[in-house]
């Protein structure tokens, strides 16, 4: 059974639960041994092209896949042959696999890898280096990796960490700093940030600046900024709305900031399935309000096809604020290796 992300993770105060973060430490040590190790153990495959790793530090709700979708389509307007390549959570296939939007279901690759194919030639593999090597073999010239920070298997040309800009209020990306389970962190801040070549803040599309604490927070590192905006406006008239993320909050946020007429709404666990009793509560709540359904893309693509007719998809797109400083980052970072690999060729 999926659980909500806990509202407390994501506080620095740690008067918010105080008992169950103490009985919840022991797990977070181990996880956090247990990563290191692994990390630190690995040998890194080069795969023969280029590796963008777009991944974050928590576990969720940082807007990994929205800056996955603008980064491979920075890339592609430099004429470069991008693929993305993700884990396929929640998918049953193992891979590798490419992703064909006529063919495959969430059920098959996951919610996340449907949305990249729609931008981007995707695939999926639970085994990373397999993965990549398709990829390549099929005329990829750079890989984009979707939540890969933690996997050390790939020989990785640029790592970008991902980090939600949200700090209004006792909202802190990073919690108190604790690994999961106790708080967010797949592992310490320190550590993580060590293997990183840049972090992208992404920003709710009414906060109007970054919050200067959190910009410290990454040191020598370059900082860019980039902001999630609605792809097309909320549906008009009355609405519930539901999301199945990591931070459901957000979206609930994000639906009123563009002006939605939000009724109700619904929070599920990240990755969620609906039952048919979910569903019959979302109903429930619809006809109460005289309202319609809206749900996240990400949400929408899990449905089925009797359901989507039903409910509406409310796309969002990460957007960088200085687009052609970070475009020029990537080229920069891509170039020794793209030049080498057709040197070779």
């Amino acid at each position: 059974m999926k659980l909500n992300t806990p509202r407390w993770w994501y506080s620095r105060d740690r008067r918010h639960a105080p008992m169950t973060r103490m009985l919840l430490k022991p797990a977070s040590w181990l996880w956090a041994g247990v990563t290191a190790r692994r990390i630190a153990r690995a040998t890194p495959v080069d795969p023969g092209a280029p590796v963008i790793s777009i991944g974050n530090l928590t576990v969720g709700g940082s807007g990994k896949t929205p800056i996955t979708r603008e980064v491979l389509r920075l890339l592609h307007a430099q004429g470069i042959k991008a693929a993305a390549l993700s884990r396929g959570y929640g998918g049953a296939l193992e891979g590798p696999v490419q992703v064909d939007l006529a063919v495959h279901t969430a059920a098959d690759v996951g919610d996340e890898p449907l949305m990249l194919a729609a931008d981007a030639p995707a695939w999926i593999a639970r085994d990373r280096v397999a993965g990549a090597k398709a990829a390549v073999a099929a005329g990829a010239e750079t890989l984009v990796l979707d939540d890969a920070h933690q996997n050390p298997t790939l020989k990785k040309t640029l790592s970008l960490i991902v980090v939600d800009g949200e700090t209004r209020g006792d909202e802190w990306p990073f919690g108190d700093g604790s690994v999961f389970p106790s708080g967010p962190m797949r592992e310490p801040l320190a550590a993580g940030l060590a293997r990183a070549d840049a972090v992208v803040v992404l920003l709710p599309a009414d906060l109007s600046e970054a919050d200067p604490e959190l910009v410290a927070t990454f040191g020598a590192l370059p900082v860019f900024i980039a902001r999630l905006e609605p792809a097309v406006a909320p549906p008009s008239g009355p609405q519930v709305g539901f999301a199945g993320i990591a931070k459901p909050w957000k979206v609930e946020r994000s639906l009123i900031a563009a002006g939605c007429d939000l009724k109700d709404f619904v929070p599920f666990p990240d990755h969620a399935e609906l039952s048919e009793r979910d569903f019959a509560l979302l109903t429930d709540r619809a006809a109460l309000f005289e309202a319609g359904l809206v749900t996240t893309e990400k949400d929408w693509v899990r449905l089925s096809p009797q359901w989507r007719g039903r409910i509406v998809a409310w796309p969002v797109a990460a957007r960088l604020e200085q687009e052609a400083a970070f475009a020029g980052f990537l080229a920069k970072a891509l170039l020794p290796l793209r030049e080498k690999v057709a040197a070779e060729g």
